[in-house]
């Protein structure tokens, strides 16, 4: 019964998403008005690849040289995720072809940086069994590995039908996920069980994942705890943070709403007075000044680059002045605001910054990655909304790495308590690079335990 079940519930799903292909199709086409990356390649959404492909020679089997190693990436986060753990599997197996997907166009632009002589990058394939269908008989990858929450029913299937294993790596799944995934069991439940194997962030991750079916064969850690910043991008933030007048806080990768609740905080009309009190309510020691002016020099970066000349204009319209990364010569020029407007640059600002917010955690967003700050040894205020990485959160706030708060107008209180306070974000800085290198390893582990599953496939077939 509850085979029929679940054939019927895929089907039928199978039919609302090629039903609304040329939705998604006008949606795509809308994108791309904003951001030309949609625009490319728009035909391997849908399984159809440049005839420039059918040139490659694939891969030749075997332990040492094997198939197309396949990674999804979807967005911007998990491809950073995804090259992380790339670095250890070329070390594991020499001479391997990378096949990448991505969902989004900010992934695809940070996985081209990825690639080496012989690996591919195409879109990941809409999930209708013909569009996944294809994709998988063009590239017969030997493994696929999705990272952190990328689950799709037909993908699971197809693959399984053609004997491709496929892994769920630095996995993780929230309450609210959760809750999605038991609303639609008959659906989820059969995709989370069909994969070959799930490595969890968290044991509160593995659990959850355990919940919905998922066969949850380690738990790891997060990878992005293995990652190394740019040496460069450390040292020139560095030393624009030493030539500047004013210490720098960040509000970093934050989402549409964000700026505005910071400006309600610091937007000349009612100059820092809610700053101010709530720098009394929780921070007694601290000795800030209460006259109206910026007491610190901010630095936004929007968490999206569509989003730079909005976030542009909301600060200008609110009376202050504006200057952009884009436009800097050789340093900073004089502004109320510095903006971030520009991609791939993380470690600078964080490393430009004495103390960062953290976007998207003052709107019920989930909040972002915070590990990074971490490792660039960059305090960080965290608000409310931290449930997409709970656990690093609660760690990070227990190391002494993070503060947590109620909301905007106490986390900026509490950053520029933060900032104005040279032992105590000394004792932070420290704390932050402390707490990084404690949970490293994820990345090693993983790339063993995928080069397993090849071996476990390859005496599958031969045995």
């Amino acid at each position: 019964m509850h085979r029929i079940a679940n054939a019927l519930a895929l089907a039928l799903y199978s039919l609302a998403l090629w039903l609304a292909t040329p939705l998604l199709m006008r949606k795509l086409r809308r994108r791309a008005r904003t951001e030309p990356g949609y625009a490319v390649a728009v035909p391997e959404r849908l399984g159809h690849y440049a005839p420039w492909l059918d040139s490659l020679s694939p891969p030749s089997q075997g332990q040492d040289q094997p198939h197309w190693i396949w990674i999804h990436a979807v967005s911007l986060g998990e491809t950073r995720a995804a090259a992380i753990l790339l670095n250890e599997l070329r070390a594991l197996l020499p001479g391997m072809r990378l096949l990448l997907t991505h969902g989004t166009a900010t992934g695809r632009a940070e996985g081209a940086k990825l690639l080496q002589p012989g690996d591919v990058q195409v879109w990941q394939p809409w999930d209708t069994p013909g569009a996944v269908g294809r994709f998988v008989r063009r590239f017969r990858p030997a493994i696929g590995i999705l990272m952190e929450t990328e689950i799709w029913p037909n993908l699971v299937a197809v693959c399984r039908a053609h004997q491709v294993p496929l892994v769920l790596a630095n996995a993780r799944l929230n309450e609210k996920s959760l809750a999605g995934a038991h609303r639609l069991r008959w659906l989820s439940r059969p995709a989370y069980a069909g994969l070959s194997a799930v490595w969890a962030q968290t044991e509160q991750d593995a659990a959850r994942l355990r919940d919905v079916g998922a066969p949850v064969a380690g738990v790891f850690g997060n990878l992005k705890f293995d990652a190394q910043p740019s040496p460069g991008q450390q040292a020139q933030g560095r030393a624009w943070r030493a030539a500047s007048a004013r210490p720098v806080v960040l509000l970093a990768s934050s989402r549409e709403g964000e700026e505005a609740m910071w400006l309600e905080v610091v937007k000349p009309k009612q100059p820092l007075a809610p700053v101010n009190q709530a720098l009394s309510a929780i921070n007694t020691e601290a000795k800030i000044s209460t006259a109206p002016a910026m007491p610190v020099q901010w630095l936004i970066v929007p968490r999206h680059p569509q989003r730079f000349d909005e976030v542009q204009r909301l600060c200008q319209q609110a009376g202050l002045s504006v200057s952009c990364r884009s436009q800097w010569a050789g340093a900073p020029a004089p502004a109320d605001v510095w903006l971030g407007d520009s991609l791939g640059e993380m470690a600078l600002y964080y490393s430009l910054a004495h103390v960062a917010l953290l976007g998207g955690s003052f709107a019920p967003l989930g909040g972002q990655n915070l590990i990074e700050a971490a490792a660039c040894g960059c305090p960080v205020v965290l608000g409310p909304h931290t449930f997409n990485f709970a656990q690093a959160a609660a760690l990070a706030v227990e190391a002494g790495a993070a503060d947590r708060v109620a909301d905007m107008a106490e986390g900026v209180a509490a950053a520029i308590a933060l900032a104005q306070d040279p032992p105590r974000l000394q004792q932070r800085t420290r704390r932050c690079l402390d707490f990084t290198q404690a949970h490293r390893g994820a990345a090693r582990a993983t790339a063993l335990a995928v080069q397993g599953q090849l071996r476990s496939a390859a005496s599958g077939v031969h045995g």
